[in-house]
């Protein structure tokens, strides 16, 4: 905070000459005593109003000061007040999907909340680093954040940014969608048990969206742990990989639970195992990975980031509005329609920063045995 400093130099009421009393034996300067006394008397009286002057704008700057030091405080105020003018939500993915829909359930309602316009900017290609190479641009004031994904994570993993997870600082997790493996209803495969001994006896082949992606790194580091080899066969989307695992051109796929559920309940898909840290209420007896030994995580998260140098007291203004405005209905009833919980996809700033760290080291290391990063 910028700090004012005066000085004023204002003496203390000055001291009056003593008056000149003749001792004996100076009777004979009568006359120059008189006219002495006469000249003393014209000086005190000057330096008296001397003094009156000085005192008087002693008290006028004293109350100037004053008045500079309580305005000074409400200055500086309106100077850190935030925020201040409309606020940028980066997106690298196209208008109407998955990551806009997210942003779209909430943004209003924290609009209201900040008293500022929320806006979308639409940054798309090279797997978010377009979106980076804008963030990294802006300001770190807290009036650009960054919608962000695994994919966001791989980008920077690969080498392919100009961001490293430390550039950014998590705000807060919309929603998190835990992964589910799964194999055809009608397959041979009854569970995870089944699974292990199938794997092992053969590879396996398991979709994908894409080579890289999160079906891929997350089959990578499960095989891992379980110690059995697999092939991946890229498909282009969730939506394709799923149709063809239904129709037998593949053996096994990792799902999310909000696309999986509905084939699961018709029977068109069996999930032999949860790769999430807790159980998934929809399907209590799916065990998960780590319950069997394999202790993986799969999950699609959307949340938001901003630059790691904004300051702290401003990302606590976000994270409030944010965690404020997806306690609202209409995104608590975003998630449920989705098929996800509330309580366990909304994360505030420390959880979700804590989770980006984690994924990300764990993605690298997958990249890097996958020989997937950058040459």
């Amino acid at each position: 905070m910028p700090k004012l400093q005066l000085m004023l130099r204002c003496s203390s009421a000055a001291a009056l000459p003593g008056r000149f009393l003749p001792g004996a034996g100076q009777k004979n300067k009568a006359d120059n005593r008189q006219a002495a006394s006469w000249e003393e008397e014209n000086t005190m009286k000057s330096q008296r109003a001397s003094q009156k002057y000085r005192i008087l704008s002693c008290r006028m700057a004293g109350a100037l000061v004053a008045g500079m030091m309580v305005a000074v405080p409400s200055a500086v105020v309106a100077q850190d007040a935030f925020p201040s003018e409309q606020i940028e939500i980066i997106s690298h993915a196209s208008p109407g999907g998955g990551t806009d829909q997210t942003i779209r359930m909430w943004i209003d309602a924290a609009s209201k909340i900040l008293g500022q316009d929320l806006v979308v900017v639409y940054k798309q290609g090279g797997a978010a680093r377009v979106a980076h190479e804008y963030l990294a641009s802006r300001p770190a004031d807290g009036h650009t954040l960054m919608a962000t994904t695994e994919t966001h994570l791989y980008t920077m993993a690969r080498g392919m940014s100009p961001l490293g997870i430390e550039d950014v600082k998590g705000v807060a997790r919309a929603m998190q969608d835990p992964s589910v493996i799964v194999v055809r209803g009608d397959s041979d495969i009854k569970d995870y048990d089944g699974l292990i001994a199938t794997s092992k006896e053969k590879a396996l082949n398991w979709g994908v969206a894409q080579v890289g992606g999160t079906e891929h790194i997350g089959i990578s580091r499960w095989a891992d742990q379980a110690g059995v080899e697999y092939r991946v066969v890229p498909f282009g989307s969730g939506g394709e990989m799923i149709t063809a695992l239904r129709s037998g051109a593949i053996d096994a796929t990792l799902a999310n639970v909000s696309e999986a559920l509905g084939p699961i309940a018709d029977g068109d898909l069996r999930a032999v195992a949860a790769l999430s840290d807790e159980p998934i209420a929809d399907l209590p007896d799916v065990p998960t990975a780590a319950s069997k030994g394999h202790d993986v995580s799969v999950n699609t998260t959307r949340g938001y980031v901003v630059r790691a140098d904004t300051p702290p007291e401003r990302v606590a203004v976000l994270e409030a509005a944010l965690l404020e405005a997806m306690g609202g209905e209409q995104f608590t009833t975003y998630l449920k329609n989705s098929g996800l919980d509330p309580a366990t996809s909304v994360a505030g700033s420390d959880a979700w920063d804590a989770q980006l760290k984690k994924a990300y080291t764990e993605a690298a290391e997958a990249i890097e045995k996958l020989g997937l990063e950058k040459k």
